[in-house]
């Protein structure tokens, strides 16, 4: 099934942040340029990082081998590709398991027949970040619970574990493991706005599909999905801050 971009007004979103969220959006802008700017120097990017000293690129491998995984945090992130359709060289799956998640969020109630991980073992997937040839990100989006094998948790839930999502290391890269924390930062709204879809396109896809395990249809994978623009995304921010008088959200008119 193939799934058109949700509609997403950046401007209005943005007015309605309070000023300590555009500014921590701000903060994690800086970092994701300040890390593309030293991986630049050195002639690379953050895909390039992942695939040094990999081997051959095959599709489907996770990249770098066996993922990368912050102890700490519990934060979870791979680099694979198989999707060659509209410019993507790859895409990053970026997860959190069970013991960096917040207290008192519980998985969906699944009765299909598939083995889904639960315990310490539980994984929910926070978002996918595809990325062009030159090595920048050109699109978000969610996938079905197939897709990665996870838990699967409530769009609610799942943004209730945004901000434990941190890699703090340095495999394979110190300057990745920044860039895709600081992305997800930047970029926080429309990655809740595109969880809240992926929930709508199951609870519409369940209506028109009775009797089938929706988070196990192949013909469902991509849930949600919205361009992106790093350069664009900072100078809204930016734009968004420089018209804040206070800390309170901006009330829309009548």
């Amino acid at each position: 099934m193939s799934i058109a971009s949700i509609k997403f007004d950046n401007q209005a979103v943005l007015a309605e942040l309070s000023r300590e969220q555009l500014e921590k959006m701000a903060r994690a802008g800086k970092a994701v340029n300040e890390c593309q700017r030293v991986l630049d120097k050195a002639s690379s990017n953050v895909v390039a990082q992942c695939l040094a000293h990999q081997g051959t690129f095959y599709e489907f491998d996770h990249y770098p081998s066996g993922d990368v995984y912050d102890g700490e945090t519990h934060s979870q992130y791979y680099y694979h590709s198989h999707r060659p359709e509209g410019g993507e060289h790859g895409h990053f799956h970026a997860f959190l398991r069970a013991k960096g998640m917040p207290k008192g969020l519980k998985q969906i109630d699944y009765k299909g027949e598939a083995t889904v991980p639960s315990g310490n073992d539980a994984l929910a997937h926070l978002i996918a970040i595809a990325m062009n040839k030159p090595g920048q990100p050109i699109s978000l989006f969610t996938v079905n619970r197939w897709v990665t094998d996870e838990s699967f948790y409530t769009a609610q839930d799942t943004i209730a574990m945004l901000d434990s999502f941190k890699m703090d290391h340095t495999f394979p890269c110190l300057a990745v493991n920044q860039w895709i924390t600081g992305l997800v930062g930047l970029f926080r709204p429309q990655i809740e706005a595109l969880l809240l879809e992926r929930d709508k396109t199951l609870k519409n896809w369940a209506a028109l599909h009775m009797g089938i395990d929706i988070y196990e249809d192949r013909d469902l994978e991509v849930t949600s999905f919205l361009p992106i623009n790093i350069g664009d995304q900072i100078a809204a921010v930016s734009q968004a801050l420089e018209t804040r008088q206070d800390n309170a959200p901006i009330k829309k008119s009548a």
